[in-house]
């Protein structure tokens, strides 16, 4: 669970004492950090403690409660104190929550504290929220393990074979045939399971049943309609494009 902190600012050390009382009351789980006698003193605890909720006095000598909420630029909750009521309007200029009138009643400050509390509840819940999010796009954004190797059956013995070597690969009824610089080698794993293993930025689709490793290709000679052959290095066949597929080698 997550603790709420907050720091009391007031010239009066008999007024900070009794909000502080208050506040223990209506609000036990509350952490209180040091209190503040004036703005520059609150804003060197600020700096050291960051609490979540500033109760903030404004007729204070020097710099004032106004002066000290902007300072502070809006990284916590405040929640103005004072007998001046000719403040209000300026208090709520620098996003106050609420605005409390000497001497603080009870009652009122109930009211603040549920305020607080809902408004705390909202913005851990986005925090939640945007940690979520930012996890996912972290998990999103790291580069994925692609397929380094591929296990086939040579005979009477497994072959592990680097997709580096690989020429194409071909759908063969319910197999794939691998086609690598050593030879060939039939392996149960479909096109479409490929094609979501293999590295994109090598392993293109050239037909709905062929893959080929542009590592491989010596030249791309178009044909009519929008067609392609792609001729390989190390290798004799040659392989035909589909049009669907023809957008890979535009720039080749």
């Amino acid at each position: 669970m997550t603790v709420t902190t907050a720091m009391i600012v007031d010239d009066e050390p008999l007024l900070r004492e009794r909000l502080r009382s208050h506040l223990a009351h209506i609000w036990p789980e509350l952490q209180l950090i040091s209190d503040a006698r004036n703005g520059l003193e609150a804003l060197e605890l600020f700096a050291q403690h960051s609490p979540d909720i500033v109760f903030l006095d404004i007729h204070m000598p020097g710099l004032n409660g106004i002066e000290t909420a902007r300072a502070m630029g809006r990284r916590a909750h405040v929640v103005f104190v004072t007998a001046y009521e000719q403040y209000a309007v300026q208090a709520f200029e620098q996003g106050a929550l609420d605005y409390l009138v000497k001497p603080v009643d009870s009652a009122r400050l109930a009211d603040t504290v549920e305020r607080l509390r809902t408004r705390k509840t909202a913005a851990d819940a986005l925090d939640t929220v945007l940690d979520q999010l930012a996890a996912r796009f972290a998990q999103t954004t790291q580069p994925r393990p692609w397929m380094q190797w591929i296990k086939a059956s040579v005979g009477t013995s497994v072959r592990l074979i680097s997709v580096e070597q690989v020429h194409f690969l071909r759908a063969e009824e319910k197999y794939t045939l691998v086609v690598w610089e050593e030879g060939e080698a039939l392996i149960r794993k479909s096109i479409r399971e490929l094609s979501s293993e293999l590295d994109p930025a090598w392993f293109v689709q050239i037909h709905r049943s062929v893959i080929v490793n542009l590592r491989s290709v010596r030249e791309v000679v178009r044909g009519v309609n929008e067609t392609a052959e792609l001729h390989l290095r190390g290798h004799a066949e040659v392989l035909p494009v589909s049009r669907n597929y023809l957008h890979h080698f535009r720039q080749m």
